[in-house]
């Protein structure tokens, strides 16, 4: 049903039993039946009051049933309903119901699962890989997840806000520049003195050319770097390396046509000094105290579920890494996201509760649960029977333009969604590259592009489509994708509330689904101009939802295949 439709009925469903229990007050709720030749909804109403009535739940589904029949509106909405098992209320919606998705999908086009404009703003973070090396398979797995998830926000009627959070502060960033430095000299990453922790792709030795030839690079919302040609400098290599290394991320980013409205610096926290500041606001709160010469925050009191305190400044000194994380979020509230929503691996799950209590112990009005997260797990690359390991570029890992290469963009966006973001996934690009109902993505796009060439065979105005008699459509074939379809706005919906964008892609593959084995079980373009013109704009729909629901992924919806 359309989600106004069921709004509809459960008012109808509640106004039945207050007429036969005045004093009730239940929380109507309608799922499928498990066995579809029950009915097309059910409802366990009857069951929930029974006993504070102290009535029979039978006769009392019984009685619910007698005055939903007699509501004003039910009979355009309900065919029938009855009473099964131990009090369950079995309901048929009516033929009209059902195919006035058609008309639905028709009017609100493009639109067709999008929310009103709400007024509320998110900013979600993902991606936010250190400038040290290429973004690898598992920056991919981000970036498809924070895309989808940005689109269905936006589907929701939200503000939306992408931004990319870049480590260039500490450690890691002092082993990429003595690691450039070190190629610059001639060194080898098998060379004795190459440094132990240094980066040995082959990426580091084409940093290390273009610093020696004076080269300029630019990243995107960053001024021109131009090398200095000093391999003594290692500040200047520094600056150049990362400024290198955003440009190259760039350059995956645009092969994933991926867009960030903001790239946000970690060092810029300590140089407009607001880490220093949020150190003193915590001090100030009097949740930290001194121990070992270290200073800790209290965070097993501010009830984000920290198990133990946790320490903010090193005793050899220095801050730990959750105490710029705090500042962070400290002006993605500023900036005014009611909602902040980070998508990041499974290996930082520990610092939800240290970020979240930092964030807390401030005292500044932010929520408890802010931000929120979705954390993923890794993906295993499988190509010709093997796992793949290794890249010609990074040398130890596989990068996302390795699978944009070799499967296209379509296939590594919906391959990295259709899996709860929590579970490990394992990518085959073999299955990837097939044409056949076996690959997921190629079904989905095969039926988008088989509707378009049903359409473009009949060859008529599309504005006929608006005076097809879709009475006609009775089919069981075509009732079940009908109501397919009149469940992609909840859909939506769930997906965005449960930041789980993997049920779109289920969706999308049911969908194809109920498509083909319609096309398999009914003619369309039949001789009764009537019949055709009716089963004609139920493709239409289709094929308009399809390709909703693939750009809600960020996948194309081709006329040909």
């Amino acid at each position: 049903m359309l989600p106004e439709q069921q709004e509809q009925l459960i008012g109808l469903i509640g106004a039945a039993v207050r007429a036969v229990a005045p004093d009730a007050s239940p929380s109507v709720l309608l799922e499928r039946p498990k066995v579809a030749s029950h009915g097309d909804l059910a409802t366990n109403v009857a069951m929930q009051i029974a006993k504070p009535l102290r009535r029979n739940p039978r006769e009392l589904a019984q009685a619910i049933v007698d005055a939903l029949a007699a509501q004003p509106g039910a009979a355009g909405l309900v065919a029938g309903a009855e009473v099964a098992g131990p009090g369950f209320i079995n309901i048929r919606i009516a033929p009209a119901a059902k195919q006035a998705v058609v008309a639905a999908i028709r009017q609100g086009g493009a639109g067709f699962g999008r929310a009103p404009a709400t007024g509320r703003k998110v900013i979600v973070e993902f991606v936010s890989a250190n400038p040290t090396g290429p973004l690898h398979v598992g920056h991919a797995r981000q970036a498809a997840l924070g895309d989808a998830i940005c689109r269905l926000f936006d589907a929701g009627g939200w503000t939306v806000h992408r931004e990319f959070y870049y480590n260039d502060a500490g450690n890691q960033i002092h082993n990429l520049a003595i690691s450039v430095q070190a190629r610059a000299r001639g060194l080898t990453p098998d060379h004795p003195d190459f440094p132990a922790d240094g980066y040995r792709g082959e990426y580091i030795n084409d940093i290390a050319a273009d610093y020696l030839s004076g080269k300029t690079v630019q990243a995107a919302d960053a001024d021109p770097v131009t090398a200095a040609g000093d391999p003594d400098s290692l500040e200047d290599i520094r600056r150049f390396a990362v400024a290198y290394l955003r440009r190259e991320q760039d350059l995956d980013l645009q092969a994933f046509d991926l867009k960030f409205d903001n790239y946000y610096l970690e060092s810029s926290l300590y140089t407009s000094g607001r880490v220093d500041q949020v150190v003193r606001q915590l001090i100030a709160s009097g949740h930290t105290y001194e121990l070992d010469g270290a200073l800790w925050l209290r965070t097993t009191e501010l009830g984000e579920g920290d198990d133990k305190d946790r320490v903010m400044r090193k005793s050899e000194g220095g801050y730990t890494y959750f105490v710029p994380d705090v500042a962070y979020h400290v002006t993605k509230w500023e900036r005014g996201f009611d909602k902040a929503i980070n998508i990041q691996g499974s290996d930082h799950h520990g610092t939800i509760a240290r970020v979240r209590s930092g964030l807390q112990a401030l005292g500044i009005g932010i929520p408890k649960g802010y931000p929120d997260y979705v954390l993923h797990k890794m993906v295993k690359v499988m190509r010709g029977g093997e796992e793949v390991k290794i890249s010609k570029r990074a040398g130890s890992y596989v990068t996302l333009r390795d699978l944009i290469d070799w499967v296209g963009r379509d296939a590594v966006r919906y391959f990295l969604i259709q899996r709860r973001a929590d579970t490990e996934f394992v990518f085959d690009v073999d299955l990837a590259l097939k044409q056949s109902d076996e690959n997921p993505v190629y079904y989905i796009q095969y039926a988008h592009a088989r509707i378009c060439s049903i359409l473009a065979q009949w060859g008529g105005d599309p504005a006929e489509l608006a005076d097809a008699d879709t009475s006609l459509l009775t089919a069981e074939r075509e009732y079940q994708l009908m109501q397919r379809l009149a469940g992609f706005p909840a859909t939506v919906a769930l997906a965005a509330a449960e930041l789980s964008p993997h049920h779109i892609a289920f969706w999308l593959k049911d969908c194809a689904a109920d498509y083909h084995a319609y096309y398999n079980a009914e003619r369309v373009l039949v001789d009764d101009p009537a019949l055709k013109l009716a089963r004609l704009a139920l493709l239409a729909a289709t094929r308009q939802v399809l390709a909703n629901g693939l750009a809600l992924l960020g996948v194309s919806a081709p006329q040909r295949m």
